[in-house]
């Protein structure tokens, strides 16, 4: 049982309706995970669902040579479709996913999966809603590599860590470059280059967007 009642439930999660949040509620397992402990690593296979009710993730895909690039946050009110996905396909994982800070989740277990598909319309609702949001800013992602250069890459990647993590990013120029997957080298010039143009300035924790 989750320590969430299902009032709170629905709050987070909005398509949710009264049944469904109770139904969570009662069969839903608590779980924290502490500042860089993964939630989900390429391999695994899931034995959950997976709700994130406080805190943030960071998703990465990682290449044939341990190289990593990163797709998007999960925040509180949403859920990890590629987990939904792999469970329901009995699949393993093909992403990393690490918390960015303390983050709080529910689980649901795989045996309940038929249950909620089959007789709560606003779980089945959610999980559509789920996969199309992903699938919308996955085709973000290749169109910014498939037709943008570095510097708009790097622009962009900026923009999309401000927007959940707020305008100080706490981020080394080695770990901006892991992200897009790029060198420390490279990403040290165009960080330059933007702080010159005035869109950032160089702090000591990081950076702190201007643009």
């Amino acid at each position: 049982m989750t320590f969430l009642q299902p009032r709170q439930l629905i709050e987070l999660f909005p398509l949710f309706d009264e049944s469904l949040s109770t139904f969570i509620h009662q069969h839903g397992e608590d779980r924290t995970f502490e500042v860089g402990e993964e939630l989900m690593r390429p391999g695994q296979f899931f034995k959950y669902a997976v709700l994130i009710v406080g805190g943030k993730v960071k998703l990465y895909r990682e290449g044939n040579e341990g190289e990593e690039f990163f797709m998007y946050f999960l925040e509180a009110g949403e859920a990890c479709a590629l987990s939904m996905m792999c469970m329901a396909r009995n699949q393993a994982s093909t992403v990393t996913a690490i918390a960015s800070e303390t983050t709080n989740v529910v689980m649901i277990p795989i045996q309940q999966m038929d249950t909620m598909m089959k007789s709560y319309p606003s779980w089945y609702h959610f999980v559509i809603e789920t996969y199309r949001k992903r699938f919308e800013e996955m085709l973000t992602v290749i169109d910014q590599i498939a037709f943008n250069n570095m510097d708009e890459r790097l622009e962009w990647y900026l923009k999309r860590q401000v927007a959940v993590l707020g305008k100080d990013l706490h981020l080394t120029h080695q770990q901006i470059a892991n992200d897009i997957n790029s060198s420390r080298e490279v990403v040290s010039r165009l960080l330059k280059k933007l702080e010159k143009n005035g869109k950032i300035s160089m702090e000591r924790h990081g950076v702190h967007w201007k643009g």
